[in-house]
């Protein structure tokens, strides 16, 4: 693209450049959802909480199930 191309694309820069913030913020957002540490965080929180009865064991065991559901896709994307 050309110095003309540039010059026709100028008013699209904005939408540009907000479309790759948008972008590194989802990924930031993926990378610190997928976080081993954060699952396993979250995971002994949930332990935490069925031993304190404050859920009960099918809650556990569907909440459980979903973090380790992350855990597995996370370790996928890496």
């Amino acid at each position: 693209m050309g110095l003309l191309g540039e010059l026709l694309m100028l008013p699209a820069a904005p939408l540009r450049g907000t479309a790759w913030v948008l972008r590194q913020v989802v990924e930031e957002a993926e990378r610190q959802y997928y976080d081993p540490a954060a699952v396993h965080r979250e995971l002994s929180r949930l332990a935490e909480r069925l031993e304190a009865g404050e859920i009960d064991e099918a809650t556990f065991d569907r909440q459980e199930d979903e973090l380790l559901d992350r855990l597995e896709k996370g370790t996928r994307q890496t």
